[in-house]
């Protein structure tokens, strides 16, 4: 099932981004675009949320309904 997570993404002085969230502890992404950084995320969300579903600590994230709205970063 999937969950909805939220990343909050800031682009570095050194002209990479970071990706974090308050919603999965541990969740810290980097990469050279937008799309870049948000893919790691997905997969370091991935792994952290299974670890912690083995140790029976997983947060309580939402889950995707019918329809939900989302940012779309498009590059120009």
């Amino acid at each position: 099932m999937e969950k909805i997570i939220r990343i909050h993404v800031e682009k570095l002085p050194e002209g990479l981004y970071l990706g974090t969230s308050e919603d999965v502890q541990g969740l810290v992404a980097q990469g050279r675009t937008v799309a870049e950084t948000l893919e790691i995320a997905r997969d370091v969300a991935r792994k952290l949320l299974e670890a912690q579903a083995e140790r029976k600590s997983e947060p309580l994230l939402p889950t995707i309904d019918r329809q939900f709205d989302c940012l779309l970063v498009v590059g120009g």
